[in-house]
């Protein structure tokens, strides 16, 4: 599942499992109208949450490689992740390349 943004919308129907339902009702028992929706439209991710998406890294990995990156100023993410062995660094420049011109939501 490839995901760059997400989409809110008002007032949207949602089917709900018969088996989930009690559990979505009891989350929502507080609301009038559901879910509040505080901003429109769509919201980016970092590219860190893109290699986790894709399976490049984990999520152990991806805060490994943030606190490497923020150790070394200047060191870029992906750098990070290929010095620590978890990817090689030409996949991670690919999927970098991929991430840069994505410009459209697959949400699946």
């Amino acid at each position: 599942m490839q995901v760059n943004a997400h989409i809110a919308r008002r007032n949207t129907p949602v089917s709900v499992p018969a088996n989930n339902s009690k559990e979505i009702q009891r989350y929502f028992e507080y609301s009038q109208s559901g879910v509040d929706v505080l901003e429109d439209g769509l919201k980016e991710i970092s590219f860190g949450e893109f290699l986790v998406d894709q399976g490049v890294l984990d999520r152990f990995q991806l805060f490994r490689a943030l606190q490497m990156q923020d150790r070394l100023p200047g060191v870029r993410l992906g750098e990070c992740a290929a010095a620590l062995g978890y990817a090689p660094i030409a996949a991670i420049e690919r999927l970098y390349e991929r991430f840069a011109h994505l410009n459209t939501i697959d949400v699946g």
